[in-house]
């Protein structure tokens, strides 16, 4: 009979980060810095991968398609919202991610008119 190894604490932690985050955002003021953190995050991630991109010159079409890529995942695994046993704290995180993304890239691309 083959033997089960029992749950280390690093795994049970890992396991439950999200409920943990989940209660941890329940009050408001920590759930809007955390939403402004990613927003500027994902707002820096965007301008960056613009400027490299434009810098470059030789990986437009390559930056371009990982970064449709990196869209559209984040907008199939918005989808699946019903059927995820995760906590609501991570799709909102995603969409917020997602939102600074995209408004990263806007702005380096208003920045070439």
């Amino acid at each position: 009979m083959p033997y089960k190894a029992q749950p280390t604490r690093l795994q049970r932690n890992f396991g439950q980060a999200f409920e943990r985050l989940d209660l941890w955002t329940r009050n408001p003021w920590r759930r809007y810095s955390l939403f402004i953190i990613i927003l500027l995050t994902g707002f820096l991630l965007g301008s960056s991968i613009g400027v490299i991109n434009g810098v470059l010159a030789l990986m437009d079409p390559v930056g371009a398609f990982f970064v449709v890529l990196l869209l559209e995942t984040m907008v199939r695994v918005r989808r699946y919202e019903p059927f995820l046993k995760r906590p609501k704290i991570v799709l909102q995180i995603i969409d917020v991610a997602r939102i600074g993304l995209l408004y990263g890239l806007l702005m380096e691309g208003f920045k070439l008119l």
